[in-house]
């Protein structure tokens, strides 16, 4: 009994995860699609810290993208374990 309650958690907590990625990737691309609606001379400010720093729209979806790669590639390593 114990061992099968022992497999659950595991388990729960690699769903949990996933879950967590699926939102994180989520707001990723929906940051881009905001990003793309704006006017590229626009001033953006993007947090660093806890200091926001003043951008441009291009530089942050290059970050944005990068951040969304990243959480996609978490996620895929998830699903393959």
């Amino acid at each position: 009994m114990a061992t099968a309650a022992a497999g659950l958690a595991p388990a729960k907590e690699v769903v949990e995860k996933k879950v967590e990625l699926l939102k994180e990737i989520r707001a990723h691309e929906v940051a881009i699609a905001e990003l793309d609606n704006l006017n590229p001379s626009r001033a953006v400010y993007q947090k660093a810290g806890n200091i926001f720093f003043r951008k441009s729209v291009k530089s942050v979806i290059t970050t944005e993208q990068k951040q969304l790669d990243q959480a996609k590639a978490r996620l895929s390593k998830l699903n393959q374990a």
